[in-house]
């Protein structure tokens, strides 16, 4: 009996630890989201895998006029080991849950047929939620998208971008024009499925662009949008009539968050969760008009829409369509895991090596370069800011498209 009682206390003890302890690892992982060090270790990973990546990119260059094909299919691979970082930070860091509403037979084509993807440009994330779909149905490495050309000048990502033969443009048509067909032309015989990501409205929503897209909207006797800006209908149809043949399908995509949230890349960092909802509704490249024109009110048509799914969204807090959410995949996490494993041991043998000299002037070096990464990295989540993004669609819709 003696021995009985000793022993109850422990075992109630050793239970309340096991409860605990879940809890206690969640709030410590929880407190490691919101440090500075932390943040600065993933933006090395990221840097300096990049960096090595665009090294063996620029090497692979040597089989271009040898066998494009395999060109091609190394550097979708090489491409997607650097931007399934940032999918990770999505999917595994701050768990963000992505909810596809749609219908079944749409579902089964994702990932086995070209598509052109139409995306509303109204949130910082909303080509990470884009790309965390791209991952789950395995086109990431090869997905598409119709850039600024000023984008090509940023390090890793444009860079990555310039080897996947991504197409980049001024957004003056008439400078444009001859430079986005050649690009889309050249990928008419593309090895992988791709998805080809189009934001129709040009540049990223804000009250400002909104209300002179407006004005333009009326002075042509188009229905007001209320979500979304005035969609600029010669990339669009000029993609449609480049890629017919090759794409199967137009993807119209319509993205919201759950608790008229507004995420962003640093809230992602810190680890915050978000909730996205995409409707995405399947069309057919048959059913879009051949006739420039005609395509170009199909365009219209497919914003009024979108716009009235937004409304439907804002009142009900769901899209219509059976909801899916794809499982997210280990290959994120296993992927950033061995990039940091290969690059901080070295990282931090070498940290310590630098204090351990006992050298000022070592040391001050040191901590100027994690100043200066510091800076760049943070220029890098600047890019995806909305309140530091570009004035185009100020004053561009007043002009004639």
């Amino acid at each position: 009996m003696f021995i009985f009682h000793l022993n109850l206390p422990v075992t109630a003890w050793s239970r309340q630890q096991v409860i605990m302890a879940p809890a206690v690892a969640m709030g410590l992982l929880a407190f490691l989201k919101t440090q500075f060090v932390v943040h600065l270790l993933i933006g090395f990973v990221f840097v300096v895998s990049g960096l090595v990546i665009n090294f063996v990119q620029l090497c692979t260059l040597i089989l271009w006029p040898v066998n494009k094909q395999l060109y091609r299919r190394l550097n979708c691979r090489l491409a997607y080991s650097l931007w399934r970082q940032l999918v990770m930070l999505l999917e595994w860091w701050s768990c963000t849950a992505c909810t596809l509403f749609t219908d079944q037979a749409t579902v089964a084509r994702f990932g086995k047929e070209h598509a052109v993807i139409i995306l509303n440009h109204n949130f910082e994330i909303d080509f990470l939620c884009g790309w965390t779909m791209c991952e789950r149905f395995g086109v990431l490495g090869s997905s598409k998208v119709l850039a600024k050309r000023e984008l090509l000048y940023v390090p890793l990502i444009g860079w990555t971008w310039y080897f996947l033969e991504i197409v980049f443009c001024k957004r003056k048509w008439e400078e444009d024009r001859d430079t986005v067909i050649e690009g889309l032309k050249r990928l008419a015989d593309y090895p992988e499925y791709m998805w080809f990501l189009l934001y129709c409205e040009g540049t990223r929503f804000t009250e400002k662009k909104h209300r002179v897209s407006m004005e333009v909207a009326a002075s042509k006797g188009l229905p007001a949008l209320k979500y979304h800006l005035l969609p600029r209908t010669k990339g669009f149809t000029t993609a449609v009539q480049c890629l017919r043949g090759t794409v199967a399908a137009v993807y119209d995509v319509t993205l919201n968050f759950r608790g008229n949230k507004n995420p962003s890349l640093l809230g992602i960092l810190y680890g915050k969760k978000y909730e996205a909802d995409m409707c995405v509704r399947r069309f057919p490249l048959e059913e879009i008009p051949l006739d420039e024109k005609e395509a170009a009110q199909w365009l219209h048509k497919l914003y009024q829409e979108k716009d009235a799914l937004q409304e439907m969204y804002n009142q009900k807090g769901v899209f219509p369509g059976e909801q899916f959410r794809p499982a997210r995949r280990p290959w994120t996490l296993l992927n950033f895991l061995s990039w940091a494993t290969v690059l901080l041991s070295p990282l931090f043998s070498f940290v310590l090596g630098v204090f351990a000299s006992g050298s000022p002037l070592l040391i001050l070096t040191f901590l100027g370069f994690v100043g200066a990464a510091s800076f760049g990295v943070r220029r890098l989540i600047g890019v995806t800011e909305i309140e530091k993004g570009s004035s185009y669609g100020n004053q561009e819709f007043k002009k004639k498209e």
